[in-house]
């Protein structure tokens, strides 16, 4: 098994193990955590933190100091998990409702389900968007056009194509062998996410020289360990003091060497539900993020 397959499967392990994790009044970090070192058991590592997006936010939440964050009845939890193995990725999501949203769920589901049997060398990115705006619209909802899928390399979770989650006209083909994630996002709302508060997950961005010790030090230690993934915040404090950590990431964000993820909720404030495989391009698609 070669360490897509590899991530991929334990991407997919360890999401389950965290959609069993997900109960009313049960804490957010404590889960995310439990799901990390689940991963970590696994011989493997987060691609990425792990994001617990509740109700309106569509992505980019993970807990960071926030001890007291539970999950509430009603809530409408997107799970959003990844991993790699040498930089390879298993990158996967699902909806955990923990109320009476089970058809907007189904949306992004069945979405997800039609567009992975588009994942065939020579389908036209548009394909994909298409049938996954049709397929959401016909429950009488709308996917989110400015969240998309996307091309995964080697240490790299978004590599630059875009599979997007509407017909958007792009005649590009797909070719044998690609590695893509899939991931409907379906929504109650207007299907327009925006800028929100920092995440606090960041990502290095551009590396270069920087003054100060202990924001060098803080920032060799990022590269070393998660190269050019994203990262959060509470790890970094798992080695460091706060006082370094909250030093150096100002530094490092104001200049320009660290990204910070903005959350994003839904413009409208509506309700999102997400699912996302990823897959290797091939006359018959396989799915990566599968037992």
């Amino acid at each position: 098994m070669d360490d897509w397959q590899k991530a991929g499967k334990i991407a997919w392990q360890a999401l389950n193990y965290g959609k069993s994790l997900i109960k009313i009044n049960e804490n957010l970090l404590e889960v995310v955590e439990k799901i990390e070192n689940e991963i970590i058991k696994n011989n493997a590592f987060p691609a990425f933190p792990v994001n617990v997006s509740i109700n309106d936010m569509a992505a980019h939440f993970t807990p960071n100091d926030e001890k007291d964050l539970i999950f509430k009845e009603n809530d409408l939890v997107k799970l959003d998990v990844g991993v790699h193995v040498n930089g390879f990725i298993g990158d996967n999501a699902l909806t955990i409702d923990l109320g009476n949203n089970k058809e907007l769920s189904k949306a992004s589901q069945l979405a997800l389900n039609e567009a992975v049997k588009l994942a065939k060398p020579g389908t036209k990115i548009y394909e994909i968007g298409s049938v996954i705006e049709k397929t959401i619209k016909e429950f009488g909802f709308n996917p989110i056009r400015n969240l998309s899928g996307h091309g995964i390399e080697q240490y790299e979770q978004h590599s630059g194509l875009t599979i997007p989650n509407y017909n958007n006209n792009d005649n590009l083909e797909l070719e044998e062998n690609q590695i893509i994630a899939i991931e409907p996002f379906a929504t109650n709302g207007v299907g327009l996410v925006q800028d929100g508060k920092p995440s606090n997950i960041f990502k290095v961005v551009n590396v270069k020289p920087i003054r100060d010790n202990i924001s060098r030090d803080v920032l060799r230690y990022i590269i070393q360990e998660y190269k050019t993934l994203p990262f959060a915040k509470r790890w970094l404090l798992k080695k460091f003091d706060s006082f370094k950590v909250n030093f150096a990431l100002r530094n490092l964000e104001r200049e320009s060497i660290l990204h910070n993820y903005p959350q994003l909720p839904e413009k409208s404030k509506g309700l999102v539900s997400q699912h996302e495989h990823t897959i290797m391009v091939k006359d018959n698609p396989e799915i990566l993020t599968k037992e």
